[in-house]
């Protein structure tokens, strides 16, 4: 019985280690001193079902979610319904609503958090996460970014203009940023494949999905990117989509429409 027990336990910590940013390459026995099993709290969302509306006034979370496998989830803001946040398998999200750190500054307006496709998360208490905010200045670095990579990302969803390319391609060039960011730390993976769905990137965008559909059209003709299986997309010249990124009306030769 005691293996029986022990072996979750360290199939945790190592599933934490392995596939989060904010825990990636700390020593396992380290983080047992900070974390017992009975903390680690796992958990299925299912897809289309809210977790949580974030910035309720007065109101906090005590978990942080980190998410280990599946994905993705989004964030929704009101009236608009604009998707403002993405997060898949390596990040995390709730930290701009623990009331410490970073999250005691990070205030905006009610958005729902729910996960568009079936994700598997770690709850972590937030008495435990300060604690090991307070003890390792690599958590501390990594949580900073966390926050940074929010912010950066929403400072790309502002380049969205009403002109379809540049939208999508401040969309893409968003999430090429982000998960560069979190997959350089988790060992160097540069891969720019995402699980995308055309109806995150229209509500991210604020287009409707038909247009969408022509955009990505395009970019693949053009050689920007390549539709894979299912909704997944692969982004292949990340560089080259600076260009469609910084453009204005009349200034993409691939869109037909002025």
């Amino acid at each position: 019985m005691a293996k029986a027990t022990k072996q979750p336990e360290n199939n945790l910590y190592r599933l934490l280690i392995k596939n989060n940013y904010l825990c990636q390459g700390l020593d396992e026995q380290w983080l047992a001193e900070y974390v017992s099993f009975n903390d680690l709290k796992v958990e299925k969302l299912f897809s289309n079902r809210p977790v949580y509306t974030a910035f309720m006034p007065e109101e906090t979370l005590d978990v942080l979610y980190l998410v280990v496998n599946e994905g993705l989830v989004i964030t929704r803001s009101a009236p608009l319904d604009r998707i403002i946040s993405i997060t898949y398998p390596g990040g995390s999200f709730g930290m701009r609503n623990l009331h410490f750190s970073y999250g005691l500054a990070s205030k905006t307006f009610p958005s729902l958090v729910e996960a568009y496709k079936t994700t598997e998360v770690i709850k972590i208490p937030l008495h435990i996460i300060e604690n090991i905010y307070n003890n390792s200045e690599i958590f501390r670095e990594r949580y900073r970014m966390t926050f940074e990579l929010r912010e950066k990302f929403q400072y790309h969803l502002l380049n969205c203009s009403s002109y379809p390319p540049q939208a999508v391609a401040s969309l893409l060039r968003a999430l090429v940023y982000q998960e560069r960011e979190l997959r350089h730390e988790l060992g160097g993976d540069n891969s720019s494949v995402f699980d995308l769905p055309i109806d995150v990137i229209a509500r991210a965008c604020q287009l409707n999905q038909r247009t969408v559909e022509q955009v990505l059209k395009g970019m693949q003709k053009v050689g920007l990117i390549k539709m894979l299986t299912g909704d997944n997309l692969k982004v292949l010249d990340p560089e080259a989509l600076k260009e469609v990124y910084s453009a204005t009306r009349d200034k993409v030769s691939w869109w037909p429409l002025r």
